[in-house]
């Protein structure tokens, strides 16, 4: 389960995988992932662009700049 603490620590690309699977399979956007599970949208974005990863809201995923 992700939560605002193992956001920080869990392995970029474990997190990277959940994310954009979440995002395929259950939400349709970012805003409604973070609300669902109670996660801070701003924390989610900052790690994963740690890595160069960004959110392209076309296609409801996080890619490689």
């Amino acid at each position: 389960m992700l939560n605002n603490e193992n956001i920080g620590t869990m392995d970029i690309n474990i997190l990277l995988s959940i994310v954009n699977m979440k995002l395929r399979d259950n939400y349709p956007s970012i805003e409604a992932l973070c609300y669902d599970m109670d996660i801070s949208e701003g924390t989610l974005i900052n790690r994963l662009n740690e890595d160069k990863y960004i959110y392209q809201k076309s296609n409801n995923q996080f890619i490689k700049k």
